[in-house]
């Protein structure tokens, strides 16, 4: 079966914004971006060199990390991590963290 070719590209960037969206349908875009914005100091920078947040489910908030080593070093951390965004934010916005290996 022959693929027909599309020849209407669309930008990389068009793309991925439309991605990113899609995966924070469940939480304003700005608390997102706050949080992306937020991230290095409200963490430190040993942790955001090898954790960084991905999206929004409910109150979840979804971590990339680098390794394995990493993941279990952020699960005994987690309840300060929660605590921290929390205060930044002046509310309850994240009730749990997942962590998973990936890229940022």
């Amino acid at each position: 079966m022959k693929r027909k070719q599309n020849k209407d590209f669309s930008h990389i960037g068009d793309v991925i914004q439309h991605i990113i969206s899609q995966s924070r349908a469940a939480r304003p875009n700005s608390e997102m971006l706050k949080i992306w914005e937020l991230w290095d100091s409200i963490v430190g920078p040993p942790i955001a060199e090898n954790a960084r947040p991905a999206a929004f489910k409910g109150d979840i908030l979804l971590v990339n990390v680098t390794s394995s080593p990493w993941m279990q070093q952020l699960q005994f951390l987690k309840k300060d991590l929660i605590g921290k965004i929390n205060a930044e934010f002046g509310k309850p916005l994240v009730g749990d963290i997942k962590f998973k290996i990936g890229s940022f």
